[in-house]
């Protein structure tokens, strides 16, 4: 089925990155990441406007149902991109009806356009579905992931 839409949000669209925000915290069960310290309108305005950061909305009439904030990452060893998949969320009563694919579907041609070589993304290995989203659209390499801190 699907989503009704899905938008490419841009510098104008402060108020569907927050309801994004919003959904990740419910989605994700993370109110303090998400929601605790929202950043300010003009932050979120150069973020939306920076074509290396994709966040695309799957949306039915106001409803966002779905969200996925990306990031192109230029590479230095050829002229190319990867685009990495920072965070993809559907609500819990939109699930196993397409939405997530449909995000994914919506950012191959942004891909395509910035000249990235893979989209890539991370999963628990405790997300089932998760884990089977992404098999059945890419191949599955297991790997560590490790936050370092800035600051020693």
């Amino acid at each position: 089925m699907g989503p009704a839409a899905v938008l490419r949000l841009g510098g104008g669209d402060v108020e569907r990155m927050r309801a994004a925000n919003a959904l990740f915290a419910e989605v994700f069960d993370d109110p303090q990441s998400y929601a605790a310290q929202p950043p300010p309108d003009r932050y979120l305005r150069d973020l939306l406007a920076d074509p290396r950061f994709v966040a695309l909305v799957a949306v039915e009439g106001e409803r966002i149902i779905g969200a996925l904030a990306a990031y192109e990452l230029r590479k230095f060893e050829q002229q190319r991109s990867e685009i990495y998949i920072y965070d993809l969320a559907v609500a819990a009563d939109r699930r196993r009806q397409g939405v997530a694919t449909a995000l994914i579907d919506a950012l191959r041609p942004i891909a395509i356009a910035a000249g990235a070589w893979v989209i890539y993304v991370q999963a628990d290995l405790e997300d089932e579905p998760a884990v089977a989203l992404y098999t059945k659209l890419g191949s599955r390499e297991d790997v560590l992931h490790f936050d370092i801190a800035p600051r020693g």
